[in-house]
């Protein structure tokens, strides 16, 4: 492990195994809160118990019960579907993977070849609600650009390592315009 920061919502790890020319790898860590775990599947009881006290003791109609158990049912695969981490794997001599892992244990892998990448962006994003910024690829081909941490939203002293990395394995220098070499 070369390099870590954290925050309170995230970890970054540097991680680097391998000869630094072979594989560079970034990982943005979620920070566990055992509170969010807690408080769904206690929500998700407190619907069920108030349901079979609807049908039990009141003599409602079954209908709520069932509506309970999808809205339980509902609430824990919301749950499952949370993001652990998102991973950046560059290798300079074949192309960037980029990893999401689930919580339940899904990984959905994407690769873009580094003869594909005109240049890695960090963007601002500005919407009615708030302001982040985002890490993404100018792709020879694509119409879009290609984002990197398509569920997590790092903040940019956690995304400026990255781009360095990222410029360095493309040959592209980074913007000298700005003063995101300092940071």
């Amino acid at each position: 492990m070369v390099g870590a920061s954290t925050n309170s919502r995230y970890k970054y790890l540097h991680d680097c195994k391998w000869p630094r020319e072979a594989v560079d790898v970034h990982h943005i860590i979620v920070r566990k809160s055992g509170a969010k775990g807690f408080f769904v599947y206690f929500f998700a009881l407190i619907i069920l118990a108030t349901a079979f006290y609807l049908f039990l003791v009141k003599e409602k109609s079954v209908i709520i019960v069932l509506w309970s158990l999808l809205l339980d049912a509902f609430l824990v695969k919301l749950l499952r579907k949370s993001v652990e981490k998102e991973s950046v794997v560059v290798m300079p001599a074949f192309g960037v993977q980029l990893e999401t892992h689930y919580v339940s244990g899904k990984i959905i892998r994407r690769f873009v070849p580094m003869d594909k990448i005109l240049k890695p962006v960090l963007l601002e994003c500005v919407t009615p609600v708030t302001c982040f910024w985002s890490l993404s690829f100018i792709v020879h081909g694509e119409a879009e650009l290609v984002l990197v941490f398509k569920e997590l939203r790092p903040p940019m002293k956690m995304l400026v390592p990255i781009w360095k990395a990222l410029c360095a394995a493309t040959g592209i220098k980074g913007s000298s315009n700005t003063s995101m070499e300092d940071g």
